[in-house]
């Protein structure tokens, strides 16, 4: 059986991450590891809600040195909380602060680790067959499903990762402003600090917040963000300490957001391509253009409009929901999701693009097209929810009008103070339905 180290750093000095009151070595995370691990109760699986990305990666590596399944659900509600303890009823929730953990078993992060550093002798290794961590989907176009990594696999995603961005032989401290619990904040903030960078602990939001983070760590500098956090940090208008990359996934990215990004931080925007499924896949520019590029040894195969990615970090071999045109090269293109396909009197177009054109013209903050379920008299009515306080109605219809087909033009169209963004930027279709159950009697505002 192949083992995988834990870490990939080359000493027990260097540095893993950084936190409010420093940098924390190798050595010393190992140590808090290992003063936390004999506090975990009995059980195979850990529900691990700790906000501190430092905590997390603490209480996620005690875990998987204890032959512990990381449970990581994108959102944490009641049903999914339930959901989750009627699949693994021996779990056990980690948490670090004010959290509904319902009636499952908990354990609080404690305030002080009594670790020994000096009792560090080497970094420890895990199994690579070993199941490292249970990921969900975000629930975004329907019910959070699991998906299981195996420690082997996640490491190689982190390395290749790491590789594609240029941080293999250059570590640098990587900020997020997604949860760790995210497919994407796992592998782009977590995995990839694991095997030669470092990460900041906290978890930024508001672009005040996100500066100080940044001013807060040395350079070289990685920003991990969506491009809901992206627009709305360059929105504040507020000086941007020096960042040598910016990442960007969860949402497709337009190359004027990109372009306006890299003028802002005079450094290059990367966005990285996936899901909760397939694991990250591919990477792009988008100031150079559309293609993605593939990640070394993945692979697409297609049967009609349907494809499947396999090879490389990915598990088995996955079905992706994306319309995807396959370019030489190890390249493709993205023509939206097959579950955001419009039909309108024989016209097609996707939801993707339609939110493309709207939070293209001036004046909307965010903007999100909705397609409910087909009414009783069989015809599709899309509905938009706007955040556009210096517009009314008419100035928006006529922008838009400039922009899409007349037949794809809102009705009813709803202009809301905002829009139920979870903490990746996605909005989830439940919290969509809510809001147009809400907003909208009868198909009409």
């Amino acid at each position: 059986m192949t083992a995988v180290p834990l870490l990939g750093h080359a000493s027990l000095d260097a540095i893993v991450a950084w936190r409010p009151d420093g940098p924390v070595s190798v050595r010393q995370f190992l140590a808090d590891v290992h003063a936390l691990r004999p506090l975990l109760p009995p059980g195979r699986h850990l529900l691990n809600v700790c906000q501190d990305r430092y905590h997390f990666a603490v209480g996620f590596a005690a875990g998987l040195l204890d032959g512990r399944i990381s449970l990581q659900p994108a959102a944490q509600s009641a049903t999914t909380l339930r959901d989750i303890r009627s699949q693994s009823p021996d779990l056990c929730c980690l948490c670090d602060g004010p959290f509904a953990s319902l009636d499952l078993p908990r354990l609080d992060y404690p305030a002080q680790l009594a670790g020994d550093p000096a009792a560090i002798q080497a970094i420890p290794a895990i199994a690579a067959e070993h199941v490292a961590a249970r990921l969900f989907t975000s629930g975004s176009t329907g019910a959070p499903m699991p998906h299981d990594k195996t420690w082997g696999k996640l490491v190689r995603n982190g390395r290749v990762e790491a590789e594609r961005l240029g941080l293999a032989g250059r570590p640098h401290v990587i900020v997020g402003t997604v949860p760790v619990q995210h497919s994407y904040g796992f592998e782009s903030t977590l995995l990839m600090a694991l095997h030669g960078s470092a990460f900041w602990s906290g978890k930024p939001f508001y672009p005040q917040d996100i500066v100080t983070a940044l001013a807060a760590v040395p350079l070289p500098r990685l920003l991990v963000t969506t491009p809901f956090h992206l627009s709305s940090l360059l929105a504040a208008e507020i000086p941007l300490p020096p960042v040598d990359l910016l990442l960007s996934a969860t949402a497709p990215l337009s190359a004027e957001l990109a372009t306006r990004a890299e003028q802002r931080f005079t450094a290059p925007l990367l966005e990285i391509f996936g899901s909760t499924e397939s694991s990250q896949i591919a990477s792009r520019r988008p100031s150079d253009g559309p293609a993605w590029q593939l990640f070394p040894d993945v692979r697409l195969r297609q049967d009609g409009e349907w494809t499947t990615v396999s090879g490389g970090h990915v598990e088995g071999e996955v079905t992706l929901s994306d319309l995807i045109e396959i370019l030489p090269g190890d390249r493709f293109v993205l023509h939206g999701r097959h579950a955001d396909l419009v039909n309108i009197a024989g016209k097609r177009t996707s939801l993707a693009y339609l939110n493309h054109q709207v939070m293209a013209i001036p004046g909307v903050v965010d903007a999100a097209f909705f397609l409910p379920e087909e009414t009783a008299d069989g015809i599709t009515r899309l509905c938009a929810f706007v955040v556009a306080p210096g517009l009314d109605a008419r100035q928006f219809q006529a922008a838009l009008r400039e922009r899409i087909d007349a037949i794809f033009l809102p009705r009813p169209l709803v202009f809301v103070d905002r829009l139920p963004r979870n903490s990746t930027g996605k909005l989830p279709r439940t919290d969509l339905l809510a809001l147009y159950t809400d907003k909208v009697a009868d198909g009409r505002p």
